[in-house]
């Protein structure tokens, strides 16, 4: 979950960082604290995360900016420019038409046929005061809570299984269910705990922004999965049954006399499931043929270059 830390301050860099030196500094850090490189170190893990987060917001030309401007407090309004614009008004003293939010914010409650109390309004979203003058404007009826913008990390056997999450949010322990086939950079809704409603009214919601860790040998191309599958050159050249981890467990796989190198073969229905509607996606083995070493590996290999029936560069043209 994203904290009120200073982003640039968890990547190790100044606040006029490059692109460039973001990129260096994430590479670097995310290779320290990976979980693989770590298991079973919760730190680590921890630490992971908040430098995914913060690199993931500093590295984006739009979320930079309100970042510097607003802080955490920007993820609160989605990231939005106009809401940000909107709150830079209220600030500075300008309301705009009587009965009228600012533009940008018709998803924050306001109803454009009536006054509308901004202090009210912005002191729940940023933690501020009342706006002077404001309050007295106001209609006193109850007004429904921002919505919330967060993140969660989440590996990508959580995305293709579905999983159950505790959280806590603002003290609040919270139960949060990951559907299959949940997409990177997909949202959960959690109804009613968003920020305060005002004057009596219901709670706002609460987005979760979904983030999929990259996995270390899968990779995901919509509902489809790849796999890297090493096999050796006996097997390739004979054909051979060898085992192979899915995320629904261990499947043997037959592989064809003659294989190549590259060559795709396809398990139908154990990728991804469809998160709307029944089925799911494809799981491919990429086929890699690993080529022994040593003295005696290269006789034998001399040996096979013979029983090429036709040079196998002859079709390399430019």
């Amino acid at each position: 979950m994203a904290k009120d830390q200073d982003l640039y301050a968890i990547l190790g860099v100044s606040r006029t960082a490059s692109a460039d030196e973001l990129k260096k500094a994430y590479r670097r850090l995310a290779r320290k604290y990976h979980p693989d490189v770590n298991p079973g170190d919760k730190a680590a893990e921890e630490k992971f995360k908040e430098v995914n987060n913060a690199f993931e917001i500093l590295s984006d030309p739009k979320k930079r900016p309100l970042y510097d401007e607003l802080g955490m407090d920007a993820a609160k309004i989605g990231w939005d420019p106009q809401k940000a614009a909107a709150y830079r008004q209220w600030r500075s003293g300008g309301a705009g038409p009587r009965g009228a939010g600012p533009a940008g914010f018709e998803g924050f409650g306001f109803d454009t046929g009536e006054p509308v109390d901004l202090g009210d309004l912005f002191g729940e979203i940023f933690g501020g005061s009342r706006g002077a003058g404001f309050g007295r404007r106001a209609a006193a009826r109850p007004a429904k809570g921002a919505d919330l913008v967060d993140r969660i990390d989440i590996d990508l056997a959580d995305a293709v299984r579905g999983r159950e999450l505790d959280l806590r949010v603002d003290g609040k322990k919270l139960s949060v269910k990951v559907p299959a086939g949940v997409a990177d950079g997909g949202r959960i809704r959690l109804a009613g705990q968003g920020g305060a409603g005002a004057r009596g009214g219901p709670a706002g919601d609460l987005y979760l922004e979904v983030h999929i860790r990259p996995h270390p040998t899968v990779r995901r191309e919509g509902d489809d999965l790849t796999v890297h599958l090493p096999i050796t050159v006996g097997e390739a050249i004979a054909g051979a049954t060898v085992p192979l981890p899915t995320f629904d467990g261990m499947v043997q796989l037959k592989i064809p006399a003659g294989t190549q190198s590259g060559q795709r073969l396809r398990l139908r229905g154990k990728g991804v499931p469809h998160l709307r509607g029944g089925g799911r996606g494809d799981l491919y083995a990429e086929v890699r043929v690993m080529v022994p070493t040593g003295s005696e590996a290269k006789e034998l290999g001399k040996s096979l270059d013979k029983l090429y029936a036709e040079p196998v560069r002859a079709g390399l043209v430019l």
